[in-house]
């Protein structure tokens, strides 16, 4: 099992949180950004740079995902494709999008755009708070756990 980041739009507090699950865990855990980020030296830590173009990111994780893999995203659409293709999706809120949850979810999304494309300011989604974090860290080292126990 690989974690995948979608990681430029990835807080550092989340990043963070990975970092330490990878080393502690040995799972491997890779960022996937349009631009170059500072990693810590690690044998489970690897960063892949991709071009930069809309979803280039995006694709390059579906196309290398395996089954069982986890991603971890804030994009409704590739957490919908990462389902589709047998692996995990987890919000660095801590939302764990499954088969139940991800159709309502891309249909919010789907008409906050159409209102936003109307000219209606929906806002954005809430700074991250200490809960999101707890609740991502939660979320991540169940996960985790399950995991390495059928490993």
């Amino acid at each position: 099992m690989i974690i995948w980041v979608d990681a430029d739009a990835c807080p550092v507090v989340i990043k963070d949180i990975l970092f330490r699950a990878a080393e502690r865990t040995g799972v491997q855990l890779t960022l996937v950004a349009n631009q170059y980020m500072r990693i810590p030296k690690s044998r489970f830590i690897k960063m892949l740079q991709v071009e930069s173009g809309f979803d280039v990111a995006d694709n390059e994780i579906v196309k290398r995902l395996g089954p069982g893999d986890l991603v971890i995203t804030s994009d409704i659409p590739l957490a919908a494709e990462v389902i589709e293709k047998g692996g995990h999706a987890l919000s660095p809120r801590g939302e764990l999008y499954s088969t139940d949850n991800i159709r309502e979810r891309l249909n919010m999304r789907d008409f906050l755009d159409t209102l936003r494309g109307s000219g209606i300011d929906t806002g954005g989604p809430p700074p991250l708070n200490q809960r999101n974090r707890n609740d991502f860290a939660n979320h991540l080292d169940k996960f985790l756990t399950r995991y390495l126990r059928s490993s």
